[in-house]
């Protein structure tokens, strides 16, 4: 199906999507910040912001300094907060990947289909579609009416491990860090400094996620990410739940425009 879709946020969640979206024909443009702040950069295309283009699982995804265009060769990336290029570009799809767990302003007038992830949105309100992304039993459902659930703010497990695996800046400041993406480290290590404070690991394993070095943080800000798996394949493919946030997003594009239900409102 040759559809044109923009994308709110380039994470590795909503790289997910892109990802799936793509390899299904559709044609994606992903709008960023101007400092992502993207924790999995590996898996990420928001990172091409900072590395002007990334290729993850076959996909590469370039960073437009000019008008970005919708093409099969590869997903575009643009530096604009405010989704201002919508209303020029006219997608046939906006989906919001952001996931700031509140609506950043994207509004089911501004594309024929609009569908948001997780919570802060009201489904048949503020969009057509909302993706529940809450790990468990309803991880990828469709909501039609209401709302996601609320964020628990617990991260999910991986081997057991939930809130230890994930590293929070603990004040105001610039990160600083010589680790990498992909470094094995013991509990108790350090991981990187904000300000004179540094930030130490809670548990052992591979560097899942790590925002980049040099980025102003704030804190309780999600700066990394540990896996005790220990598995360095894992850093550079897409997650499982981001692979079923794609399917569900896909489905529900497929659902609309293969019965010709178009919900654009003037």
């Amino acid at each position: 199906m040759n559809l044109n879709i923009l994308i709110r946020g380039g994470g590795d969640l909503a790289t997910g999507i892109a990802h799936r979206l793509f390899k299904s024909g559709m044609k994606v443009i992903i709008t960023e910040i101007a400092e992502p702040l993207v924790i999995r950069r590996t898996v990420a295309f928001a990172s091409a912001v900072y590395e002007g283009e990334i290729t993850v699982e076959g996909v590469t995804a370039k960073l437009e300094k000019g008008e970005p265009i919708f093409t099969n060769e590869y997903i575009s990336v643009t530096v604009d907060p405010e989704c201002s290029i919508c209303h020029r570009l006219k997608p046939d799809v906006i989906v919001d990947a952001i996931m700031a767990k509140t609506n950043k302003g994207t509004l089911k007038y501004m594309a024929p289909f609009v569908i948001a992830l997780g919570p802060g949105f009201n489904a048949g309100v503020d969009v057509h579609r909302v993706i529940e992304t809450q790990r468990g039993h309803y991880l990828g459902r469709i909501i039609e009416e209401g709302f996601a659930e609320n964020d628990t703010g617990i991260p999910g497990e991986i081997a057991c491990c939930s809130s230890q695996r994930v590293i929070r800046a603990p004040e105001d400041g610039v990160f600083t860090s010589s680790k990498k993406i992909g470094d094995i480290l013991k509990e108790g290590d350090i991981l990187g400094k904000v300000k004179d404070l540094e930030v130490k690991t809670g548990i052992s394993g591979v560097v899942r996620g790590l925002i980049k070095d040099g980025i102003h943080v704030t804190k309780n800000l999600k700066i990394g990410d540990i896996d005790p798996r220990g598995k360095k394949e894992f850093i550079y493919t897409i997650s499982d739940k981001a692979r079923a946030l794609g399917g569900s997003v896909l489905e529900a594009i497929m659902n609309c425009y293969s019965d010709r239900i178009i919900f654009f409102e003037k």
